[in-house]
């Protein structure tokens, strides 16, 4: 007998003898905190039936259920789409019709997974309703396949490896000795130490000589370890083998050179390390950017913007002139958020373009152009060059110099969106900057509509981390509100199989500041960043610590990694 007062989905759960009615409604309002839906947070944290809650779900959303164990997931389907999206969005392509992809799904709420997939496939993409569990472990399988490229690579491939320079014009090459090119050890050493760094998924790579030593270190979440020591007599034999990888003048040891590698892994996936070298005392220092822009998840939701601020991030990228900054340190993920920004402007009413150094992401769509000193293609040259093409949105790697950034600030004046990035601790202190720069201060006033200050912070492991008791005094001292204690959990990192050091995965803390009428006339009078930042708390805009500390609140992560990202 159907419970009188609810309907929907809510009364066919209870119909179905899956919850209480009183399990329901707490059910609900603890999704609601975690900001899951409620067919998300039954199946990853309620022991229902999977298979009769999959039968409830496709009966109220009217989508097809399927029996994913009578199907053969086809591997050249499967390889569509990243695993990582696969992963992040808990979906799986089973097969193609046309323009057609129909993806497994168990949640008919996960629409994020279906625009995930059409947008990076180019496919319309249709929902499949299965059983959770069925798709978990087709997952899990498809997962542990995708991998085993990466597995190959790491035992006896690694002699096999094919790397690429990515220079347009390739250097002439001094003749380097066969021992420090075709030295099979050295050879599967460093291709070794590349395999393991994308597996471990690092950011970066540094090979770094000293008198009496050499070590290797990885950049992982934001944090560098070292990885390895081999034996410092290597130093200039493995300096010339990464130098010839990138088409790097291997004969030239006194200045510093910039170049690139790529791997392909796999059919639909190959990675980009951007090189750059750097003579020090005791030999070159040399360190890879990993460039993996088909692994990379866009999406403003993944970003971590709060629901405030990420409205008012929208609004602007949407105005029809302008300017956005982004700011922030090297690796904040300054790049990604404004790629965010492009994914959702990428239309085919836009001609949107981008010069940068280089590009580290590639979209279909956008005119993108890297920047080129030999031939003295410079961000501000390609910005006049742009100007020139009728654009509608610009986006600009970097504003580094006045030239760059008046020809910006003027071409967001004269009805185009201008999205750049600037390296400055905070919002406030970008339009100093900019005014340090030399741009006159009515320009910047009547240009930049809102900046955005960012950092990136390692995500507590969920399957170890652990509640902490804190001292309110404590708690006080470190920002917390005092009406706050005591209405949620304090949570620290342990470490397990499943994370590294107690933590997976990054996403941001922001800044997000619109320059109102008052800051625009805090500028035109000449006002320094405190007088800003005072306005900016003025109005209600939170700053990076406060932004932190909500983080911390919602058990994202923890108070030591905001305090070793945010703390002065």
């Amino acid at each position: 007998m159907g419970v009188p007062g609810l309907s929907g989905l809510t009364k066919r759960i209870i119909d179905a003898g899956l919850l209480s009615p009183v399990e329901l409604k707490r059910a609900q309002s603890v999704a609601k905190q975690q900001d899951e839906t409620l067919v998300q947070f039954l199946i990853n944290h309620v022991p229902v039936d999977s298979l009769a809650l999959a039968h409830t779900l496709s009966d109220e959303f009217g989508i097809p259920l399927l029996d994913l164990n009578a199907v053969d997931l086809n591997s050249d389907i499967v390889d569509l789409v990243d695993d990582r999206l696969i992963e992040e969005f808990h979906a799986l392509p089973l097969w193609k019709r046309g323009k057609r992809l129909f993806v497994a799904i168990s949640d008919p709420a996960n629409l994020q997974a279906l625009d995930q997939f059409q947008f990076n496939t180019g496919l319309n993409a249709e929902p499949i309703l299965v059983d959770a569990q069925q798709l978990k472990l087709a997952i899990s399988e498809v997962l542990d396949s995708q991998d085993r490229a990466l597995t190959q690579l790491m035992s006896l491939d690694l002699d096999d490896l094919e790397f690429a320079g990515l220079d347009d014009e390739p250097k002439q090459l001094a003749t380097p000795s066969e021992a420090e090119i075709d030295d099979a050890p050295l050879v599967r050493f460093v291709n070794k130490v590349l395999v393991d760094a994308i597996h471990v998924g690092a950011s970066d790579i540094h090979f770094e000589p000293y008198e009496g030593a050499y070590r290797i270190r990885f950049r992982i979440d934001g944090v560098l370890e070292e990885r390895s020591s081999p034996p410092v007599n290597l130093a200039m034999r493995l300096a010339s083998r990464i130098k010839v990888m990138a088409r790097l003048d291997i004969s030239e040891r006194r200045l510093p050179q910039d170049g690139r590698i790529k791997l392909r892994i796999s059919r639909n996936r190959s990675i980009d390390f951007r090189v750059s070298t750097c003579p020090t005392l005791y030999g070159e220092k040399i360190v890879l950017r990993i460039l993996d822009s088909g692994g990379l998840t866009l999406g403003v939701d993944v970003l971590g913007f709060m629901e405030a601020q990420k409205k008012l991030f929208l609004d602007a990228i949407h105005k029809p002139h302008g300017m956005v900054l982004v700011t922030g340190p090297t690796g904040s993920g300054k790049t990604v958020t404004l790629y965010n920004a492009l994914n959702l402007l990428n239309t085919n009413d836009r001609n949107i373009s981008s010069v940068e150094d280089p590009a580290e992401i590639y979209m279909p769509g956008i005119n993108q152009v890297n920047v080129n000193p030999k031939i003295k293609l410079s961000f501000a040259s390609a910005l006049r060059s742009f100007l020139r093409q009728d654009p509608d949105i610009i986006m600009v790697g970097e504003i580094r110099d006045t030239e760059t950034a008046e020809i910006a600030i003027k071409a967001s004046q004269t009805g185009h969106m201008v999205l750049s990035t600037l390296h400055t601790n905070d919002a406030p202190q970008s339009l100093s900057r900019l005014l340090n720069m030399g741009v006159e201060a009515y320009n910047i006033a009547s240009a930049v509509k809102l900046i955005v200050a960012q950092r990136l912070v390692r995500r507590l492991c969920n399957h170890c981390k652990q509640v902490i008791e804190l001292d309110e005094n404590i708690m006080l001292a470190e920002g917390f509100v005092a009406g706050d204690i005591g209405q949620f959990n304090l949570y620290t990192a342990v470490g397990c199989e499943h994370c590294y050091h107690g933590y997976r995965g990054r996403e941001g803390i922001f800044q997000v500041m619109p320059v109102s009428e008052a800051m625009q006339q805090i500028i035109l009078s000449g006002g320094h960043a405190q007088a800003l930042a005072a306005q900016a708390e003025a109005e209600g805009v939170m700053d990076l610590r406060t932004a932190g500390l909500e983080k911390v609140k919602a058990g994202i992560t923890s108070l030591d990694e905001i305090n070793r990202v945010t703390m002065d």
